[in-house]
């Protein structure tokens, strides 16, 4: 019997003609998949061990893990927030109680950050400073948040009149200079509480929310799984929260995560123009403020308070950078 005719492409890959196509397919698979490494448990293909396919949350949460800049920002988020709920748990002295024969003096054993101007135990009174920044940062970034995201997600659903007021009114807001607003607005209150600081920053900082709200539920809803809902009758409530809702928040997070730090940084200049929180109220601004006068002979008093306050606003911006790297499709 006649042999059959040589084919090059079946000596290659063994299945004759079709072998060089089977053969790229399985280099272009093999390339995809990438090299294994010893962590990674979960199959390839975009699926979670569950046979799930990934969400984006999970895979943020797989990229904030593996992220340095989260996971030292977030040990000392956490720290804070330890610190302000038991400040006892590390500081045994009172923030109120103050000698004025050790004032401006340095450190010693058991005042490790020695005393301010009236005599009072720097390291405690940093220590309990933690509580109103993380109060007032937190606090004013969740009525900001929820605030801001209402209307603007309600003005870039529904637009027409609501939308041009809206963003007349943001427009208004955005207008009103922070400091010199606190400066008016502060000037004439006399509570020695956190929620008049909490109010004002939520009524001036709700604008910035409202607009990355607004433009984002205007593009999740120009995607064709809302046009599909509207198609088969959903309600606007169900098509708002359930559809267009999860994919708008991501931004609104990110922005809200970074705003927190500028929030507590807020707290403290107003506190240290004296319109914030006024003593005997313990604040990072207030021993700031009243350090600044002896700079020169007791700059210990000054620099603890600045530092802890530079620590925890960075915290929080190192936060919401890794955050939105994390959640931006475009970097992967």
């Amino acid at each position: 019997m006649p042999e059959p005719p040589f084919e090059p492409e079946g000596a290659v890959a063994g299945t004759g003609a079709g072998g060089a196509m089977g053969l790229a397919t399985t280099e272009a698979e093999t390339l995809e998949q990438g090299p294994p490494t010893a962590d990674e448990k979960a199959p390839a293909g975009g699926t979670e061990p569950g046979g799930r396919p990934r969400s984006l949350w999970s895979d943020a949460w797989r990229d904030l893990r593996r992220n340095p800049v989260f996971v030292v920002s977030a040990l000392i988020i956490l720290f804070l927030v330890l610190i302000s709920l038991w400040p006892s748990a590390i500081a045994s002295g009172s923030p109120l109680k103050c000698d004025l024969a050790k004032a401006q003096q340095g450190a010693s054993p058991g005042h490790p950050f020695g005393y301010d101007g009236q005599g009072c135990d720097v390291y405690t009174r940093t220590v309990y400073g933690a509580r109103t920044s993380v109060t007032v940062g937190v606090c004013a970034t969740l009525g900001v948040a929820v605030l801001g995201s209402v209307l603007g997600a309600l003005a870039g659903f529904f637009g027409g009149l609501w939308d041009s007021v809206l963003s007349r009114i943001t427009d208004v807001f955005f207008a009103i200079p922070v400091v010199l607003g606190g400066l008016v607005l502060l000037s004439v209150v006399t509570s020695n509480s956190v929620w008049p600081v909490i109010g004002f920053i939520v009524l001036l900082g709700w604008p910035q929310l409202s607009r990355i709200a607004r433009g984002a539920v205007i593009t999740a809803q120009q995607n064709d799984y809302v046009q599909a809902a509207r198609a088969l009758g959903a309600s606007n409530t169900r098509i708002l929260l359930r559809h267009i809702a999860p994919n708008a928040v991501a931004p609104v997070i990110v922005v809200a995560t970074i705003a927190l730090g500028t929030y507590i940084a807020l707290e403290a200049t107003l506190s240290y123009l004296g319109v914030g929180l006024k003593p005997p109220s313990v604040s990072w601004g207030i021993d700031i403020s009243a350090a600044s006068p002896y700079i020169r002979n007791a700059p210990h008093a000054l620099l603890w308070p600045s530092g802890a306050l530079a620590i925890t606003v960075l915290a929080f911006i190192m936060l919401g950078d890794a955050v939105r790297d994390a959640l931006d499709p475009k970097l992967r």
